[in-house]
Formats: C-alpha cells, sequence, structure tokens
C-alpha cells in the first residue's frame, strides 16, 4: 500500500499534567514484563512463567515493562487525534474500536527493536460476537510521556523498508515524537523500533486502533 504520509503528528497536545498523571497511574501498578507474539502470550505466567530460552529469545527483540490500561479519561484525551490524524494524512482507514492501552516503562538498556504492529491474520475470539473478532490492527498511536531531558537514547525510529527485505534501510528518526505530550500516529503495518535508553527512564504510552480488514 503506497501511503502519502507514513506517519502524522501533533506537537505537545497533551497536558503536562494529563502525562504525569499516566505516569504516576503506571507506576502505581505491578509492571509485568513486556512479551512478543508468539512468546508468552495467553497463559498465565504465574502459573508457567517464561523459560531462560524464551526469555533470552525475547530479549533479542524487546526488553522493557508494561502495564495494561482501559480507562476511559485516557482514550477521551487520545483517540480524537487519531481521527484526525486519520483524515488529515489521507489514509481513511476504516477502525470502530481501540484496544487496551499500553504504558511502557523503558530504562537503561531496555529496548524494542523492528517490529509492527499488525497481523496478517484478523483476530480470532473464543466468541465470535466479540468486537475484536475477525479484525486487525490498523493505526497506532504513541504518545510521549517524559521529558527528553530525563532520557537518553530510547529514540522511534521508522523503517520504510521491512528489515528482512534486501533493500537498504529507509530509516527515519521520528524526532517529532521527542517533545513531552506529543503525539504521533501511523499505519500498524509501518516497521518501527524504539532504540536502547542509555540513561534515566522513558514513559510511553501507545493504543492500537482495529477495524475491518483492508480490502
Amino acid at each position: 500500500m503506497l501511503l502519502k504520509n507514513s506517519y502524522y503528528w501533533f506537537k505537545e497536545v497533551l497536558t503536562p499534567k494529563f502525562c504525569d498523571d499516566v505516569i504516576k497511574y503506571g507506576n502505581s501498578k505491578s509492571k509485568k514484563i513486556a512479551l512478543i507474539g508468539g512468546i508468552g502470550e495467553n497463559r498465565d505466567l504465574n502459573k508457567n512463567p517464561l523459560t531462560k530460552k524464551e526469555i533470552k529469545n525475547l530479549q533479542k527483540i524487546r526488553k522493557s515493562e508494561v502495564i495494561w490500561m482501559t480507562d476511559q479519561w485516557i482514550y477521551k484525551e487520545i483517540i480524537p487525534y487519531v481521527k484526525i490524524a486519520n483524515e488529515k494524512a489521507g489514509w481513511n482507514f476504516q477502525f470502530d474500536r481501540s484496544e487496551a492501552c499500553q504504558f511502557t516503562t523503558y530504562g537503561p538498556g531496555q529496548y524494542y527493536d523492528w517490529h509492527c504492529d499488525s497481523n496478517e491474520d484478523p483476530y480470532k475470539r473464543e466468541n465470535e460476537n466479540d468486537p475484536e473478532h475477525g479484525k486487525i490492527r490498523k493505526l497506532s498511536v504513541t504518545c510521549s510521556l517524559t521529558d527528553p531531558k530525563k532520557y537518553k537514547g530510547g529514540e522511534l525510529e521508522f523503517n520504510f523498508n521491512r528489515p528482512n527485505q534486501k533493500k537498504k534501510y529507509n530509516i527515519k528518526k521520528c524526532i517529532e515524537i521527542l517533545p513531552k505530550g506529543s503525539i504521533v500516529v501511523f499505519p500498524s503495518f509501518v516497521w518501527h523500533r524504539v532504540c536502547p535508553v542509555t540513561k534515566g527512564t522513558r514513559n510511553s504510552l501507545v493504543i492500537w486502533n482495529i477495524g475491518w480488514p483492508f480490502k
């Protein structure tokens, strides 16, 4: 799919108070190790924890901690920007639901290597009446919650060629997301990564917005 705009951003639109409230709320909860598809998903890690091999394979790609949030005060603040970006960027993707918000903490040495958020196959839920059944991720949104002066590294980068392609990487550093309270929206099939944090702590909020598969 050819895109006129590969991502769309809003600079410092979330208030410092909102950002601080989300961080305080996230830090008040028990953080969990961040997972990737195929490793530790859909199982009770308290009863069946990750093996050493699984942890090693996981940390080849991702190392961070997450909290899941489904509070309406968060969606109410962010989703309007997703709708504006969808229109202004010219994507006009159909979507009708947002997944749980992922509050992510990256400390020194933590990262998330190249990946895309979307899957080729739609969600399959046990209950076909589940509102997520049959849908795919279409638009991803990342919100910067931390003052960039408080950490080093942790840059969000896009790769407009898939990393496993033989073509030379087409990497774009998303400097627009750096100011606290900024938002970037992008199609969920765009490859991206969070570079290792070298100092301090980077907090972000991610939301995936889903809809029926592209025709």
